[in-house]
């Protein structure tokens, strides 16, 4: 069972997704401070300020139709009170919004590196002389067998 283990992990699959998962989450880290530290302040900039994450419905005050004493989402959930927190999920969403956009043209660019890429090789490729076709090869193997 060991040896089965031993052979499972050195297959190049594995290591190939063992070295995307690292890289993601180091990717992940650059996208995250992206957005946080870059994109966000300049939303807030234009909106005004607006902090969608501290939005939430105190639920107990609202069932017992009171106002409620909390100032913010944190120290409401602090005390423990019931709350639905629908700030954090706008800002959540977001979030998302931005950071799908910001993968987007990453990946967007580098299609296109790889495709100028490409064709540089094509270009190459299509320079060089044009060797003898596997046909021709073996045409002349024939032929020097014959004799």
């Amino acid at each position: 069972m060991l040896n089965e283990f031993k052979a499972f992990i050195a297959k190049g699959n594995v290591v190939d997704l063992a070295v995307g998962i690292i890289i993601g989450a180091a990717f992940t880290a650059i996208v995250n401070s992206l957005v946080a530290d870059l994109i966000n302040p300049i939303i807030g900039l234009i909106t005004g300020g607006v902090d969608f994450s501290n939005l939430y419905v105190d639920l107990k005050a609202l069932t017992h139709g009171e106002i409620s004493p909390f100032r913010s989402l944190a120290e409401a959930k602090e005390a423990g009170a019931p709350v639905f927190a629908y700030g954090s999920f706008i800002t959540a969403i977001i979030n998302f919004l931005i950071i799908a956009w910001v993968v987007f043209l990453l990946v967007k660019a580098v299609n296109r590196l790889k495709d100028a890429a490409a064709k540089k090789e094509a270009a190459v490729a299509a320079a060089a002389p044009a060797g003898p076709t596997e046909l021709a090869v073996l045409l002349e193997i024939r032929d020097a067998l014959k004799k």
